[in-house]
C-alpha cells in the first residue's frame, strides 16, 4: 500500500508537468517548487529561476505541446516521471523521463532527460 505522503508527491509531480505543458509555468512553480531547490539540466543555468524562464520560453516557441505521462514510480522523496512529450503534436515527439526530489510537499531537485522517437526505429518494442 502506497504511503499517502508519497501518493500525493506523485500527484504533485504530475501536476507540476500538466501546468508547465499547459503553459500555467508561474502557478506551477508557485504551486509546486521550492525556488531555492534546484535542477540539474545541462542547457540551461542553474537555479530554479532560470529553469523558471527556460520553461516559460519553450512555451512560447511550443504553444501546442502535449503530453501524456505513462509511467510514475515513488520512493520516499523521489518521483520519477516516463512521458511521451510532443512538442507539436503529431510531428516531433520526444520520450522524457523526469525525476523528483521533494522537500516535504516541495520540488526541491530535478532532472530530466529527453529522447527524441525516431519513426523508423528497429525496435518493434517500442519506446514505451
Amino acid at each position: 500500500m502506497q504511503d499517502d505522503a508519497v501518493q500525493a508527491r506523485k500527484d504533485a509531480a504530475i501536476d507540476f508537468l500538466r501546468l508547465v505543458i499547459a503553459g500555467r509555468i508561474d502557478e506551477a512553480y508557485r504551486t509546486h517548487v521550492d525556488m531555492s531547490g534546484k535542477h540539474h539540466n545541462p542547457h540551461f543555468a542553474a537555479g530554479m529561476p532560470a529553469l523558471r524562464q527556460a520553461m516559460i520560453d519553450n512555451h512560447a516557441q511550443f504553444p501546442d505541446k502535449r503530453i501524456e505521462t505513462k509511467r510514475v514510480i515513488a520512493e520516499g522523496d523521489l518521483v520519477a516521471t516516463h512521458s511521451l512529450v510532443s512538442l507539436n503534436p503529431g510531428n516531433m515527439n520526444i520520450a522524457a523521463v523526469h525525476i523528483f526530489r521533494f522537500g516535504g510537499d516541495r520540488i526541491v531537485e530535478l532532472w530530466d532527460v529527453t529522447q527524441e522517437l525516431k519513426a523508423d526505429s528497429p525496435n518493434a518494442d517500442g519506446t514505451f
